[in-house]
């Protein structure tokens, strides 16, 4: 078929700027290939992929069936509806006993929206959001995407892997208008102590800023329970989703507690970008704080612990340096240097000659990315011990 002679032909783009500092998840390419072998009759150990292994609790399914076929589905409110919101203040009273007023919580279209939002009611071009490297990759795409820029702190073992107070008064500059923390953290899964969240918060209060706080892994700690910043402050954007502790990752439904102040400026934008979230998906989530869909939850989440203490000492046994405990969440971070000098090239010859798949470091920043490799464990133990059996004969080729 012959183009039309009024068209530029089709391999003459015009792209925003904006592309060229939004890097593709190299990890990708890994998953991919990983199919592509698994298509072919290869057994891989996926370690890769940061997401429950547990399908959505039954509680939740159902109520989305029961949705489906009696609901009429339609658009709801664009922070989502009054149910579950009101179940998500519920939820804060009852595992964090704090009071937040349905009207500072909006459901979103995963925690991914919830970033975006928070960025563009933030951020003018040129403005920065200071963050940890290593750090989730997508924030600071978040960040590039509403014309702002990412200042990446390069954080070591001796914070946990994330900033400090100290850091933040060492870092900030004029363009700085915000600082992201993540607690749990992606990659890491280490968590930001309590006293500390508050230091952190006081500077950034100080420097005339706004405090972005990362929760998504709430209820995945081991050994006790997260403090979310909204104990001790009201005006932090606290972000969070349904995705890891709840099991529903397909669902793609997230929630963020605001400041009051921003409530109509967070719609306004949530209107024009999406109009509403999921229907059928809020409806289903109500079913997530049910008592039969918590105490699954909690029986997940102490499989996740036997799951980390098994390949956490494992690890460490084969020769990777992992100096810092995950608390949280479900991933390990461990330097391989000892094997290698290029993490994404291990990563690739790992795949394809031991069937094992991990996420390189190149993926969460550039401080130490090549000497880091994560892994990620929500799989049953016994898998977890075919996938370190293949590391070690891997190691010892």
């Amino acid at each position: 078929m012959n183009q039309p002679k009024d068209l530029p032909p089709a391999t003459d783009l015009h792209l925003a700027s904006r592309l060229a500092e939004i890097e593709p998840f190299h990890v990708v390419t890994l998953v991919t290939r990983a199919i592509e072998l698994q298509s072919q009759g290869r057994d891989i150990v996926n370690m890769v992929i940061g997401e429950p292994d547990f399908p959505t609790p039954p509680a939740v399914v159902r109520a989305g069936i029961e949705a489906l076929r009696h609901s009429q589905i339609r658009y709801t409110p664009s922070l989502g509806s009054t149910d579950l919101r009101g179940k998500l203040r519920g939820w804060y009273q009852g595992r964090y006993g704090i009071d937040v007023p349905e009207s500072r919580i909006a459901v979103t279209s995963g925690s991914s929206a919830a970033l975006l939002l928070t960025m563009g009611v933030l951020l003018s071009p040129g403005d920065e959001v200071m963050m940890a490297d290593p750090s989730y990759p997508c924030n600071r795409h978040f960040v590039r995407a509403m014309e702002g820029r990412a200042l990446t702190v390069a954080v070591d073992a001796d914070t946990g892997y994330q900033l400090t107070a100290e850091l933040i008064e060492k870092h900030w500059s004029p363009r700085t208008v915000a600082v992201m923390v993540a607690t749990p953290s992606n990659p890491t899964g280490t968590l930001i102590p309590p006293d500390e969240m508050k230091k952190m918060h006081a500077v950034v209060r100080r420097k005339g800023g706004v405090l972005i706080v990362d929760e998504i892994y709430h209820g995945l700690t081991y050994g006790f329970d997260a403090h979310s910043a909204l104990e001790f402050a009201d005006d932090v954007f606290v972000i969070n989703s349904f995705s890891k502790y709840f099991c529903m990752t397909g669902w793609r439904l997230g929630w963020m507690v605001m400041p009051q102040a921003y409530v109509p400026h967070i719609e306004k934008l949530a209107q024009n970008l999406y109009i509403s979230n999921s229907d059928v998906a809020q409806q289903a989530a109500i079913a997530a704080f049910d008592a039969e869909t918590l105490e699954l939850l909690e029986e997940n989440r102490a499989k996740f612990q036997q799951q980390r203490d098994y390949l956490l000492p494992a690890l460490r046994d084969l020769g990777f340096d992992i100096p810092v405990e995950p608390q949280g969440a479900f991933y390990i971070y461990a330097n391989c240097s000892r094997f290698t000098d290029d993490s994404f090239v291990f990563c690739r010859d790992l795949l394809e000659n031991a069937g094992v798949a991990v996420a390189p470091g190149i993926d969460f920043g550039q401080h130490h990315a090549a000497q880091h490799v994560r892994f990620s464990y929500p799989k049953p133990v016994p898998v977890l011990q075919e996938g370190v059996r293949r590391l070690r004969e891997y190691i010892k080729a």
